[in-house]
């Protein structure tokens, strides 16, 4: 006999699926294309990549570095340069300690970002102060900006050259980072199916 606990789990995972369902068949594919062509241009370029996020979306920003880093190598082909800057603990505890949690990724990218590199910023809410600061000192180093986002876009929307972003209600964060990492792996696999440019100009 089924009892009410087993029926509501039901529920609860019908109606989550449903509305991942409804977020997946939305997504703006346009987007996507122009997304992953900004990243190929980054790879045949010889361009760095840095990937960010907080909680949840530093755990994608790992995940999507390693997908671009190793998963995209291709025999005789350009290697991707993919740094996650949620990574580096010493680095990132240092900056929040002497510097102010807000400083934690620009603080890494004043060491490392040049002009037509890439900066993808990962986050539900789009109002981390310390990924809108990482965005305004990459405008200014004249990186690419890529922002993938949630609930209403928040202030990062409209401060980004491409934005894919998730429309759900403020606080559905599982769909959210749900979508994201699949479209992590969507962006991967269109790199890794077109190993375009070799490494010799050729």
């Amino acid at each position: 006999m089924t009892t009410k606990q087993e029926c509501y789990i039901k529920q609860v995972v019908g109606n989550y699926l449903q509305k991942f369902e409804c977020l997946l068949h939305n997504v703006d594919l346009d987007m996507i294309e122009r997304i992953a062509q900004r990243l190929r241009i980054a790879r045949d370029e010889g361009r760095f990549v840095f990937v960010a996020g907080n909680g949840g979306s530093a755990a994608t920003a790992s995940h999507f570095v390693n997908d671009l880093g190793k998963g995209t190598k291709h025999l005789g082909c350009k290697r991707m340069c993919a740094m996650s800057l949620s990574d580096n603990v010493s680095c990132l505890t240092a900056l929040a300690n002497d510097e102010g949690y807000e400083h934690i990724f620009s603080g890494q990218l004043e060491n490392f970002a040049q002009p037509g590199d890439v900066l993808v910023v990962i986050s539900a809410s789009g109002n981390s102060a310390n990924l809108v600061q990482a965005v305004e000192l990459a405008k200014a180093r004249r990186l690419i900006t890529i922002g993938l986002l949630g609930f209403d876009g928040g202030v990062l929307k409209d401060k980004l050259d491409e934005c894919l972003s998730l429309p759900t209600e403020k606080g559905e964060y599982g769909l959210v980072e749900s979508g994201h990492d699949l479209l992590c792996h969507i962006l991967a696999t269109c790199l890794m199916e077109n190993p375009q440019t070799p490494s010799d100009g050729s």
